[in-house]
């Protein structure tokens, strides 16, 4: 029997019509695509993060629970005694794990769009019904058809990030207590952009059984290691606590993030940088001919092109050295659209110089 009829037979078709996660060639160019931390840490700061690396113990596995990491989470996150944590190898994998919990076939889940894809990734690997409600032309979300749709399909999650990704605007905490009164099932709110948004529901969680706060650590300036966390009611973190494979946080990303959390005043610096470049950078693309630029409370902008340019500037500002998220054909609302960063101010510069050079 060959691989092919194998996969043929016995792959489910839900799975074999996926595309995989592709992630762009960014060798030799400005990455602006990813919404990473463009800063790094000084010799003096690498130097102590890795005199720490040297007593991990690589031949014995991880604290199962990161217990130690846990709790320094909720110190420094000020997570409401309240609510439990689980952590994971990034927020997907507690989208991964929530969707395996309420999940499956003959079950819904919602989300406002567009949003972050893997939502309706998710839900398709586990087999779940996926129902996109409609956003508004400043991609508000239409709480009122949101509210329809849990009426009419009484999903078992609805997923809000907060703020949105790739459109970068926030959900009111009014939406956000309508929609979990309503829903039966889990609201999943996202929160990986926190440290530039200055709002969170986290606060407001304790008063609800059925609403998680998810945090990642990726958008703070740790992408290569992975961790996301998540704030719920204790038996719902004790359920989804099942389904967590065991050790799923290695021994480097524990250490190291312990020694991250410990220089939280640098991370902090760094965010109020990026607000700052954000600012400029938005108002800079306000000013140039044929650009619409949408407000952001994340740490990138959504900006549309004149109409049928949006794959052509998107490949020639990448044939300038710079790499930008091309968004046309992922939604209607995204024609033409692409997400741009917010880095350095000299990268932020370089960005807008190839932008103009591109639009003529």
């Amino acid at each position: 029997m060959t691989s092919g009829s194998v996969i043929k037979r016995w792959a489910h078709s839900r799975i074999q019509n996926l595309t995989a996660y592709a992630v762009a060639p960014a060798e030799g160019l400005i990455k602006l695509d990813a919404m990473e931390n463009p800063y790094v840490w000084d010799r003096e700061l690498k130097d102590a993060w890795l005199e720490e690396l040297r007593h991990v113990s690589l031949n014995r596995y991880p604290d199962g629970q990161a217990l130690g990491l846990a709790k320094t989470l909720r110190q420094v996150f000020e997570v409401p005694r309240k609510l439990d944590i689980l952590l994971g190898n990034g927020s997907d994998e507690l989208i991964q794990m929530v969707s395996m919990t309420v999940g499956g076939p003959g079950r819904t889940m919602l989300a406002p769009e567009p949003s972050f894809s893997m939502y309706r990734v998710i839900a398709a690997i586990t087999g779940s019904d996926y129902v996109a409600t409609p956003r508004k032309d400043d991609f508000s979300i239409d709480t009122e058809a949101l509210l329809d749709a849990i009426e009419k399909h009484d999903p078992c999650c609805v997923f809000l990030a907060n703020p949105n990704n790739p459109t970068g605007n926030v959900c009111t905490h009014e939406a956000i207590d309508q929609i979990a009164r309503r829903c039966s099932g889990m609201v999943v709110v996202d929160e990986a952009y926190h440290a530039f948004s200055g709002q969170s529901f986290l606060d407001q969680a304790p008063a609800y059984d059925n609403v998680v706060v998810m945090r990642t650590l990726s958008k703070l300036g740790l992408a290569g290691l992975r961790l996301g966390f998540l704030s719920g009611h204790p038996d719902v973190i004790e359920t989804l606590n099942k389904v967590r494979l065991p050790y799923n946080i290695n021994s480097m990303t524990q250490m190291s993030v312990e020694f991250a959390l410990r220089q939280m005043d640098w991370f902090d610096d760094k965010s109020r940088l990026i607000c700052d470049a954000r600012a400029t950078l938005f108002e800079s693309l306000k000013k140039i001919s044929g650009i619409t630029a949408y407000p952001s409370a994340a740490n990138f902008i959504l900006f549309r092109v004149p109409a049928g340019t949006g794959d052509s500037v998107h490949a020639d500002l990448q044939r300038q050295g710079v790499l930008v998220k091309n968004l046309n054909g992922a939604h209607p609302l995204l024609t033409d659209s692409l997400r741009v960063t917010v880095s350095t101010p000299l990268e932020n510069a370089a960005f807008v110089d190839a932008l103009n050079d591109s639009l003529g």
